[in-house]
């Protein structure tokens, strides 16, 4: 199975699969690692990317979650996943069913008020993600609906590790 947290930066993607995967034993992936050179120096400029800057990322990943599930090997995966069309790009690196009828791909929407994304965003450092291009990530954000991920509303107060109960004993 793979599990792709979804969501703005800044609403705990890599914190929340950190602790999920601590908890699973299954691998975690953060799609922020998969960025060429020429897309963090971008996004470093405060500079928003676009569809032709995501395409061949999000093709790197669809191979990445194809080759997982060939392999058996159960991920979690940190990717913002922003659009409809890049969720259904992604799922079809595993759009064949699995033995019980469910797919293998399996999206969690970490939902963040805007007001809490850009506190977080205003007190990270070291990546290259700025709080300037908050505005571009929530007017490109296509929310999913139900039949499409799993939403999680995430709160201030709530936890990585929290929540990374919450997705094991509720979702998996």
């Amino acid at each position: 199975m793979i599990v792709i947290l979804i969501g703005i930066s800044g609403s705990g993607k890599t914190s929340v699969g950190t602790a999920l995967s601590e908890l699973t034993g299954w691998f975690f992936v953060d799609a922020d690692d998969y960025h060429s050179p020429e897309n963090v120096a971008k996004m470093s400029r405060g500079e928003p990317l676009d569809d032709s800057d995501r395409l061949p990322w999000l093709n790197v990943l669809r191979e990445l979650i194809r080759v997982r599930i060939d392999r058996s090997e159960d991920t979690i995966l940190a990717c913002s996943a922003l659009k409809k069309s890049y969720r259904s790009l992604l799922s079809a690196g595993g759009a064949q069913l699995n033995s019980s009828g469910s797919s293998d791909v399996n999206f969690v929407y970490l939902q963040v008020s805007p007001e809490i994304l850009a506190a977080r965003l205003q007190h990270r450092s070291g990546h290259f993600m700025q709080l300037s291009m908050l505005d571009s990530q929530l007017e490109t954000l296509e929310e999913p609906t139900a039949d499409e991920a799993t939403i999680v509303r995430v709160q201030t107060e709530t936890s990585p590790e929290a929540l990374a109960i919450y997705i094991y004993q509720e979702i998996l």
